[in-house]
């Protein structure tokens, strides 16, 4: 460019959306929130319903702001904490400009997928598939995979990407930003998420909790911050309590001699601090309360609707 040239400015009118991220539980859609965002604004476990509520990620697309909701694993519910996560993810898909379904290329057309495609078909919103995983699924069982798909919704795109390596999602984003409805974006350019940070603590704890033990505790156990003071160091102490339903579940959580305890909370601060960069003083307590996951004040506090 030279000296007398001026930058062309990008020009056209803007565009606001929400997209809701829907799937069976496992698909992958907290990693591919993540990833299109290009940070970290929700939690990633290998174990399924990691996600039990909504949250909103940020993306600029040009002059496109993208608002994906990261939903929970749509599936069979049997607690009413289970009840208010499967309306919440419905609650999404209906609240939103445009629907994608993501789905497991390995795990294929489960009844699962089948039965959250058949509702899908019959919402009013533009509805698009999106194949995760396609990079270890051999091209032709894709194919069929995404043609079975698309016989029973009429989806206007289909995409077929790893999320994990980040492929093919600038498609993914060129598409969701053209198809968004002309008007003024929804929050500041900079935002990344409409995630409190007191409940990303509670979330990065509870992360570690879904990662660092097994067996019954990480789907029996909720976190909550209960306090947050800053420090004129600039430093944050932060205190969260991990409620479990039983004795047994708190004794795997603390660990011998309070070695798992502290490995949780060791990690989830450095999360913290690279998150928030800034130094985070964490302390981690735990606590048995029999029955949380039936609880509407605890329900609620996730910010669940509660669904009786």
């Amino acid at each position: 460019m030279s000296e007398t040239e001026t930058p062309v400015a990008v020009e056209g009118p803007r565009r606001c959306g929400l997209v809701a991220i829907v799937g069976a539980p496992n698909a992958g859609k907290s990693t591919l929130v993540n990833a299109l965002t290009g940070t970290k604004v929700t939690i990633v476990s290998p174990k399924p319903q990691t996600t039990r509520f909504r949250i909103r990620a940020v993306v600029m697309q040009g002059l496109a702001q993208i608002v994906l909701v990261d939903t929970p694993g749509i599936f069979a519910p049997r607690r009413r904490l289970d009840r208010a996560m499967v309306a919440a993810a419905w609650g999404g898909a209906q609240d939103a400009d445009l629907a994608v379904l993501i789905v497991d290329a390995r795990a294929g057309l489960t009844d699962a997928v089948r039965e959250i495609a058949e509702k899908l078909k019959h919402s009013k919103r533009p509805t698009m598939l999106l194949l995760n995983k396609a990079d270890l699924v051999e091209a032709p069982r894709l194919l069929p995979l995404a043609q079975a798909l698309n016989e029973i919704v009429d989806f206007q795109e289909t995409f077929m990407v790893s999320a994990l390596k980040g492929r093919g999602l600038d498609r993914v984003l060129e598409v969701l930003a053209r198809n968004l409805p002309e008007g003024p974006w929804l929050f500041p350019e900079d935002d990344l998420s409409d995630l409190p940070q007191r409940m990303l603590a509670a979330e990065i704890v509870r992360e570690q909790v879904l990662r660092q033990t097994h067996e019954e505790v990480p789907h029996h156990a909720t976190v909550e911050t209960e306090s947050w003071a800053e420090r004129k160091d600039g430093s944050a102490r932060i205190d969260v309590t991990i409620y479990v339903t039983r004795s047994t579940q708190k004794a795997i959580l603390i660990g011998d001699g309070g070695a798992k305890i502290k490995s949780i909370g060791q990690s989830a601060r450095r999360e913290l601090e690279a998150l928030l960069e800034r130094r985070i003083h964490l302390f981690v307590n735990v606590k048995e309360r029999a029955g949380w996951d039936e609880e509407r004040g605890r329900i609620r506090a996730l910010g669940l609707e509660d669904q009786g």
